[in-house]
């Protein structure tokens, strides 16, 4: 039993310890719209005055037609004040809950644009081996879903504090004519509070851990209807296999959310059961001291009103507080996102990058495993990369020359070992200006659904309207004669995803994407398989025009082919992480090692 004590305790410190967020959401809320947000405030606390007033010139009403009816009283203008009073009360609650309402749906928008424009720019500011893990895109699906929903946790705070205001008045009122009616009302409250918090709890506990079946639903969804996945889901006649997996994980999914569901419609029932029997004791409270002449008619209006808005606003306002505890657990989804912290940063004082590079890159003795493996991807690697250098990474997959490109791109840092520019460790110049040396296409760039230039300009941003830079990118690459042959040209919309966008061949995408690393001018250019989806005519021109344009220029070549490498000063055969063999083509072929044997192979291929 203590056991079970101590860990109810912690569960209920631990909701508690989740409101710590409201403040930083509340700060959010207001920085969306200042101006909204003051709206919405002040609506909420005029309309919070108008049902007490209401009440009150109800009270008054009755009270004047009962003496008027007893003949204790004329009939005067006072009654006709009343009615108008009454009137204008109405209209001034109108008025303030459409303007109230049309500014929290304003604010709403512009409160979920702004978590969605804070979430693409911190995920972008965070390691890439954070990316790569599924724990990272189950708290980024978990983020993502809170960009709709916090705002309705802002709402439900201001409905709260406006019934409370509320609340406060009738418990004045009902207070001044018969205290024991509170302590009725608190003594119905109380379990239905702890159960509702309790299952809120529950609720969110159960969504934290099917996280990864949501996220699976999801992709079994896109991938099932997807244009990419189109032609092999038919062809393999996958459309059945994909339809029982969804509706296997969804009805999984189902059970265990019923079964949470149908506990707490029963436990709420009895709670609810039990709390209409105390609410309606006091209500019989109240007609017991009217028949007794304690109260006037005018009173028993007023307080069977106050008693029945009571009644409902404590049950709002309790699930109102359920909603907020368990809206609370969702938004630490949000924060926890926002909170994480990239580890690859620079320095306090960070040094700008050489230009020109002089002595050019070193990597000295560099090992790398990434998180959570359990053996290195590359082990104490040592080379020279000189100004005007272009180096060749040959190996067979998963040898590690992707990787040592990222390394390079400083995308991660080494596990062991230093990598030095101009005698400088890496990792003391400042990141985004290193970036901004580095013209880069790895093989799996992305395509784009926007217009060829922005394609294009999207390798700098500083350059995406500069449309001179654009065409002489396009011209490098080979992408204007992509360009040339869509309606629109360079302004032509590409990719199948938006209305009269013009889907590319794959060797179309690559020269575009090898426009994106022309475009920035840099003074590394680090080409991942540049040519792996064009015909072998496209290749020797892109290799042409690669030759020319990296003659003053430091390069690293990724590639299987073997005939596009003979252009490098310099090849490194990669095999299981480790730099084998190392030198210019002619001599490596000389050696009869590892280099020779692949050559060999492939030539093999085309006789």
């Amino acid at each position: 039993m203590a056991q079970s004590s101590d860990s109810s305790t912690r569960s209920w410190r631990d909701r508690f310890s989740r409101l710590q967020n409201l403040p930083r959401l509340v700060k959010l809320v207001w920085q969306a719209g200042p101006w909204l947000a003051s709206c919405v405030i002040i609506s909420r606390v005029l309309r919070a005055l108008v049902p007490i007033v209401s009440l009150f010139l109800g009270k008054l009403v009755v009270d004047y037609i009962v003496q008027v009816v007893q003949g204790k009283r004329a009939e005067s203008a006072d009654l006709h004040m009343l009615i108008l009073a009454s009137l204008a009360l109405a209209v001034f609650s109108d008025v303030m809950g459409r303007t109230g309402a049309l500014a929290e749906s304003l604010l709403s928008d512009r409160f979920t644009n702004k978590i969605s424009v804070d979430l693409i720019r911190h995920a972008s500011k965070l390691d890439l081996a954070d990316c790569e893990t599924p724990a990272f895109h189950d708290k980024l699906e978990r983020a993502r879903r809170q960009t709709t929903g916090r705002m309705q946790l802002v709402t439900t705070l201001l409905s709260t504090s406006q019934s409370a205001l509320i609340l406060v008045g009738l418990a004045t009122t009902l207070a001044a004519y018969f205290p024991m009616l509170l302590v009725m009302l608190i003594l119905a409250v109380i379990p239905v509070f702890a159960s509702e918090t309790r299952y809120g709890a529950l609720r969110y506990s159960l969504l934290y851990r099917l996280t990864p079946q949501r996220r699976e639903l999801d992709y079994l969804r896109t991938l099932g209807t997807s244009q990419e996945a189109a032609k092999e889901v038919r062809l393999f006649g996958l459309g059945g296999y994909l339809a029982d997996r969804y509706k296997n994980t969804a009805e999984n999914y189902y059970r265990e959310n019923r079964l949470l569901s149908t506990r707490r419609a029963a436990i709420s029932l009895g709670l609810g059961v039990l709390s209409t029997v105390i609410y309606y004791s006091a209500y019989a409270l109240i007609v017991y001291r009217a028949v007794r002449g304690r109260l006037t008619v005018g009173d028993v209006t007023l307080l069977s009103a106050s008693f029945a808005q009571s009644r409902t606003i404590i049950e709002s306002i309790v699930l109102s507080i359920s909603e907020v505890f368990e809206h609370a657990l969702y938004l630490d989804d949000l924060f926890s996102f926002l909170n994480m912290k990239p580890r690859i940063v620079p320095p306090a004082v960070p040094l700008s990058p050489p230009r020109p590079f002089k002595t050019g890159l070193e990597l000295r003795n560099v090992s790398f495993r990434y998180p959570g493996a359990e053996r290195d991807v590359l082990h104490n690697v040592n080379l020279e990369l000189r100004p005007g250098q272009r180096v060749a990474l040959v190996g067979s997959n998963g040898a590690g020359k992707t990787t040592l490109a990222k390394l390079i791109a400083r995308l991660y840092d080494p596990t062991e070992g230093q990598i030095l520019l101009d005698g400088v460790d890496l990792r003391q110049y400042d990141l985004d200006l290193w970036w901004r040396e580095l013209g880069i296409i790895f093989q799996d760039f992305v395509h784009y659904n926007m217009r060829v230039s922005e394609n294009i300009g999207l390798g700098h941003i500083d350059y995406l309207n500069d449309r001179s830079r654009i065409e002489n990118a396009a011209l490098l690459s080979g992408a204007s004669a992509v360009a040339a042959r869509l309606e629109n040209g360079l302004d032509h919309m590409i990719g199948p995803m938006f209305d009269r966008g013009s889907n590319l061949s794959l060797g179309e995408w690559q020269k575009i994407a090898l426009a994106r690393a022309y475009i920035r001018n840099a003074q590394l250019l680090i080409l991942d398989e540049p040519t792996a989806s064009l015909d072998a005519e496209a290749e020797r021109d892109v290799f042409e025009m690669f030759s020319r344009l990296t003659r003053n220029k430091t390069a690293v070549l990724i590639s299987h082919r073997f005939s596009t490498v003979r252009m490098a000063d310099q090849i490194l055969v990669v095999e299981d992480g480790h730099v084998i063999e190392q030198g210019a083509h002619e001599d490596l072929l000389a050696t009869r090692g590892r280099y020779a044997e692949l050559f060999e192979m492939q030539a093999a291929g085309y006789r």
